[in-house]
């Protein structure tokens, strides 16, 4: 895997790059860390500039709040069934919109498999493309997110969610 770094208003944005699609992405604190979290996901070599532009535009303006879609520029990889389906199951939540970690469960066909969703939406390899961040608690709480909950409370304002 090629990665591709770049600066957004939310931070440092990894993104892994194969087979001519974004796999792998990281949001993250500084250049150094994204880089690490990449290197830690097996990205070995910079991305060629001119392969890795559409890829650092589509990132800069979902970050900038821009509705954007990521299919065509997003492949699913690793991750067992199960995850794969929640993962593929977020790319549906519209932007603007939130849903509970027990609705995603009953959406991918487990009901009463929150927590076990919650684990998949924690370990989404493409957070921002693949909106882990409209996942929230039953209770209206934010529940939890890996670029932490001011990154989360930022995503979901730019949308136009109240939290």
């Amino acid at each position: 895997m090629k990665y591709a770094l770049c600066e957004t208003k939310l931070g440092w944005v990894g993104i892994g790059i194969d087979g001519g699609a974004i796999c792998a992405a990281t949001l993250s604190p500084s250049r150094e860390v994204a880089l690490e979290e990449l290197s830690a996901r097996g990205a070995g070599e910079p991305a060629d500039a001119a392969d890795a532009a559409p890829f650092i535009d589509l990132v800069r303006r979902a970050a900038g709040g821009e509705d954007v879609d990521p299919n065509g520029a997003v492949r699913i990889v690793g991750g067992t069934p199960f995850q794969r389906a929640v993962w593929q199951a977020m790319l549906s939540i519209p932007r603007g919109a939130t849903i509970s970690y027990a609705e995603l469960a009953r959406r991918v066909g487990r009901p009463g498999a929150a927590r076990a969703v919650g684990q998949a939406v924690g370990s989404n390899p493409v957070p921002l493309l693949i909106p882990c961040h409209r996942v929230v608690a039953s209770d209206g709480g934010l529940g939890g997110f890996g670029g932490g909950l001011p990154m989360k409370r930022a995503l979901l304002r730019q949308e136009g969610v109240a939290v």
